[in-house]
C-alpha cells in the first residue's frame, strides 16, 4: 500500500492525497461505506459504483467468521469474489463487536472468548485468529484486534485495557508478518490507538503505534458516547503524534458535522453505519440540513430530495414519493433514502478534498458544518 500526499490546507490540518492498493486507488479524504456482512444492506454493488462511485467498503470479520463463514470464503477465492467487488475492501478485526457483547463474551490477556449472537456457539478470538481469518477473508487492509472501550470509562480499566491492547498489537504484527497473503495482492495492517478520553494513554497509545510505522494507523475507542468535544480533543491530540506520511482512519465516525470538524483535524478515512441505517429509518442527509421524511411536512413536497443536487437520486425521486414510499412501508423507501445518503456523505469528502486542493477548505467547512447539522 502507497500513501501520497497531495496538498495540505494552510488554516486548519486537513489534506488530501491517495492511497494505492492492488484494487485500485483511494482519494482522500474518504468516507467508506459498511458492508458488515458482505453487503452494503439494500445497495447494490452496481449502484456503490456507478452512482455512489465508493471506492472502498468494509466488510466485518466477527460477522463473516460466524456466516457464511471461513469455508466458503476461501472456496470462492475471497470475499473480493465472492460478493464481487472489484475495488479495495477493509475489514474492521471484530474488537468493536466483541466490545458490544458485554453480556456473553469473557476477555483475557489470551483473546476474547465469545457466544454467537445466532446460535450460541462459542469460539476463541485471540490476536493470531483473527490476522488469520482477515487473511482468509482477503481484504486489502486489515485491523490489528484491539479492546474498545466503554464510556464513560473508569481511569484503571482504561489503563489495563491499552495494555492488553498493545499488547495483542505486537501479536498480531507478529502473525501478519509469518504469514501471507492467500490471493496473490498485497494486505496491510492498520494498529489501532485506544486509551479512551484520557489524554495520557491516548498519548502513550498514538507514540507506541507510531512506532510500529505500519502502513497506515487507526483510531478508535470514540464516538461511542463520549461529548462531541472530548472526541475532537482525542482525536486533535493523535493526529499530532501519528506519522503525517501515513493515513489516518477514524473509525465509527460520524455524522456528517463530525466528518467535516475531524478532516479539519487530519483524518483522512471515516467508516460509519450512519447514512444507510438513518437511511432506513427515513432520516435523510442534505447540503442544507436534516429531513425526517416521514413526517407530514413533506407529503405534498414535489421538489427534489437535494435540491442541490448532492446525489443522482435527487431529480428522480420527489420528497412526497419518498415519503409515500416509507408511509406505504414499501422497501424501496429504504433503498432510495440509503443511496441517496451514501451519495451524499461521498459528495461531502469529494468536496472537502477540493476545498483542500483550492486553498479555502476552512471557511468552507465552518459554513457547511452549520448547514448540514440543522433540522429542517
Amino acid at each position: 500500500m502507497r500513501f501520497d500526499l497531495l496538498k495540505s490546507d494552510k488554516k486548519s490540518s486537513a489534506r488530501a492525497g491517495f492511497i494505492e492498493t492492488d484494487h485500485g486507488k483511494i482519494e482522500t479524504p474518504i468516507f467508506m461505506p459498511v458492508g458488515t456482512a458482505g453487503t452494503v444492506k439494500g445497495v447494490h454493488l452496481k449502484d456503490l459504483k456507478e452512482d455512489v462511485n465508493a471506492d472502498i467498503i468494509l466488510g466485518n470479520t466477527y460477522h463473516l467468521y460466524l456466516r457464511p463463514g471461513l469455508k466458503i470464503i476461501e472456496e470462492a477465492g475471497g470475499l473480493h469474489r465472492f460478493n464481487g467487488w472489484d475495488r479495495p475492501i477493509l475489514t474492521d478485526s471484530g474488537g468493536y463487536q466483541v466490545y458490544s457483547l458485554t453480556d456473553r463474551r469473557k476477555l483475557t490477556p489470551e483473546g476474547v472468548t465469545f457466544q454467537s449472537h445466532i446460535d450460541g456457539s462459542r469460539h476463541l478470538f485471540s490476536p493470531e485468529a483473527v490476522i488469520d481469518i482477515q487473511r482468509i477473508i482477503g481484504a486489502d487492509i486489515i485491523m490489528a484486534f484491539d479492546e474498545c472501550t466503554p464510556y464513560p470509562c473508569d481511569y484503571n480499566y482504561a489503563k489495563k485495557s491499552l495494555d492488553i491492547t498493545h499488547d495483542w498489537l505486537k501479536r498480531c504484527i507478529a502473525r501478519f508478518d509469518e504469514s501471507e497473503s492467500k490471493y496473490g495482492y498485497q494486505q496491510s495492517l492498520f494498529p489501532i490507538v485506544q486509551g479512551s478520553i484520557f489524554r495520557d494513554l491516548r498519548k502513550i497509545s498514538a507514540e507506541t503505534i507510531a512506532s510500529h510505522n505500519a502502513d497506515g494507523n487507526a483510531i478508535g475507542g470514540l464516538s461511542v458516547g463520549e461529548p462531541h468535544e472530548l472526541m475532537y480533543e482525542m482525536t486533535e491530540l493523535v493526529c499530532g503524534i501519528l506519522p503525517k506520511d501515513k493515513p489516518r482512519y477514524l473509525m465509527g465516525v460520524g455524522t456528517p458535522e463530525n466528518i467535516l470538524e475531524s478532516i479539519a483535524l487530519g483524518i483522512d478515512m471515516f467508516d460509519c453505519v450512519m447514512p444507510t441505517r438513518n437511511g432506513r429509518n427515513g432520516m435523510l442527509f442534505t447540503k442544507n440540513g436534516i429531513i425526517n421524511i416521514k413526517n407530514k411536512k413533506w407529503e405534498a413536497d414535489f421538489s427534489p430530495i437535494d435540491s442541490e443536487g448532492t446525489s443522482f437520486v435527487d431529480h428522480q425521486y420527489s420528497k412526497a414519493y419518498l415519503r409515500h414510499l416509507f408511509v406505504a412501508k414499501e422497501m424501496l423507501g429504504g433503498m432510495i433514502a440509503s443511496l441517496h445518503n451514501l451519495s451524499f456523505y461521498l459528495w461531502l469528502v469529494r468536496e472537502s478534498r477540493q476545498h483542500i486542493i483550492e486553498g479555502d477548505f476552512n471557511n468552507w467547512k465552518t459554513i457547511m458544518v452549520k448547514q448540514v447539522s440543522q433540522r429542517l
